[in-house]
């Protein structure tokens, strides 16, 4: 073999090489941003969170749910006593899925969320599921009923009903189902763990899961 044909294969040799590396930094990089694009689905800056969350954010368990769900409302109290057992070790964040199918479920988002934009949001989020039976599954717009929980919190009822009527509010919740259908969210409750989807099969389940993260 000449000296060139040598030197043209060490050439070619390193340029793989080189090549190689550049895919695989490629790869990872693009892995990376697939994670971070996720990571931003499931959590956004403005996702609301409910009591006092983790200081470092370390577990962050996120529910997918809509106010006029059986299921949510089932779930409801299981997570109340999980944000009792973790305050200030778990970060629990709520985002809006409400199901086409449910008549009053956007309206109920909409009324959370313009509570939200006074400060009471956990307050509004608890009335829906304590009052889910009087007004879920029916045919009839629940405005006017909501406006009354708005009342009963004390809200400046003006603001409500600008937010409540605002596009804007109903792009908020928009954002949320579009995140949750790019994550795999098709019926609610919806949990994720530290951006992993959880198949809870009891309350168990999830504070085992909890837990297993805390370690």
């Amino acid at each position: 073999m000449s000296i060139n044909t040598r030197i043209s294969l060490g050439i070619a040799a390193a340029f793989a090489i080189v090549v190689g590396i550049v895919l695989e930094i490629g790869a990872r990089g693009e892995e990376t941003t697939a994670n971070v694009d996720r990571h931003e689905r499931v959590v956004r800056p403005d996702s609301h969170k409910l009591g006092t969350p983790a200081p470092d954010d370390k577990v962050t368990f996120v529910e997918f749910l809509d106010f006029e769900c059986e299921s949510c409302r089932a779930a409801f109290p299981v997570v109340e006593e999980l944000r009792k057992q973790y305050a200030g070790k778990v970060t629990f964040v709520v985002r809006y899925f409400p199901i086409p199918s449910h008549f009053n479920a956007e309206r109920a988002a909409r009324a959370v969320e313009a509570a939200a934009q006074q400060g009471k949001f956990e307050q509004m989020y608890q009335k829906m599921y304590e009052t889910q039976a009087e007004w879920g599954e029916q045919r009839v717009p629940a405005d006017a009923r909501f406006r009354g929980f708005a009342q009963e919190l004390g809200l400046d009822l003006a603001k409500y009903d600008q937010v409540y009527g605002d596009q804007a509010t109903l792009e908020r919740i928009k954002k949320d189902v579009a995140d949750g259908e790019a994550l795999g969210v098709v019926g609610t409750p919806t949990f994720f763990l530290n951006g992993t989807k959880l198949e809870p099969e009891s309350a168990a389940d999830l504070k085992a899961s909890i837990d297993a993260a805390l370690r």
